[in-house]
């Protein structure tokens, strides 16, 4: 319990980062509806003149971006790579950081179980992406009430929203499984970045060209907004290939963690 509370001081500066950015883009973003929803003809024939290809990539729907759900769509895009961003330092963060300051053998001489640093460092994790989605999420939901002139469907504008928690947990697993791969990082950051905007670029181009198996490759085409609003539910398949990332991710690295030899320094 002492690991989980330490670790939750260490995120706290990060987590507060993360938040702050999340809810600053969203914010700005947002204050340019009541503009665009006035004008809406007049941006739906400036976006006519894109190749559909681009405005797909973008994810740039020119029936729904003047509707408030649609233009809140298209921003939420980029605040899930923020909180990929955030997920994936977090979770390559989690065991490597012992590895790459030499702690780690220093760790491991305290009375508890490689099971028990595994799980405290994830649940502090866990935790700290809980509260960045929370906070984000809240102020998304006042940013709504304050653009929007007509009532915004609550129950539709959360289910958009959540899944920016959902896809920081694949991310998360997903860094816990490489920090204990490549132990040996010289640079969270720069590993972070390439991943997550690897992730990003895929799932841009299979929109780009309706590549529908693209879906399955990235984390950022497992909930489709327009699918969302237009069904009100997510879709079954990605909910279980969600669960058996994590779960498979998460489980791998505790197996591997438990076999890795640690050298003293």
């Amino acid at each position: 319990m002492n690991m989980f509370w330490h670790e939750l001081r260490v995120y706290r500066k990060s987590t507060v980062i993360w938040s702050l950015s999340m809810v600053v883009l969203t914010v700005i973003s947002l204050s340019m509806f009541p503009a665009i929803s006035r004008d809406a003809a007049d941006f739906q024939r400036i976006l006519e003149g894109y190749p559909e290809g681009v405005r797909k990539a973008f994810g740039i729907s020119i029936d729904s971006v003047s509707t408030f759900l649609g233009f809140y769509s298209y921003i939420f895009g980029y605040v899930l790579l923020c909180g990929a961003m955030q997920a994936m330092h977090l979770g390559l963060s989690i065991l490597s950081k012992e590895m790459r300051e030499k702690t780690a053998d220093f760790l491991l001489t305290k009375p508890v179980t490689r099971t028990q640093i595994v799980s405290a460092k994830l649940a502090a994790a866990v935790v700290s992406l809980a509260v960045t989605s929370l906070v984000y999420v809240a102020a998304a939901a006042v940013s709504a009430a304050a653009v929007s002139e007509k009532p915004v469907d609550g129950k539709l504008f959360l289910m958009v929203s959540i899944p920016v928690f959902f896809v920081q947990l694949m991310f998360l697993a997903l860094g816990l499984l490489l920090s204990v791969l490549l132990p040996g990082i010289k640079s969270v950051l720069s590993v972070s970045l390439t991943a997550v905007f690897g992730f990003f670029i895929i799932g841009m181009l299979g929109s780009a060209f309706d590549e529908e198996a693209v879906r399955y490759a990235t984390p950022f085409r497992y909930y489709d907004a327009a699918y969302i609003i237009r069904h009100g539910a997510y879709e079954p398949i990605f909910l279980v290939m969600e669960g058996i990332i994590v779960i498979a991710a998460v489980a791998g690295a505790y197996w591997m963690y438990q076999k890795k030899d640690v050298h003293a320094v």
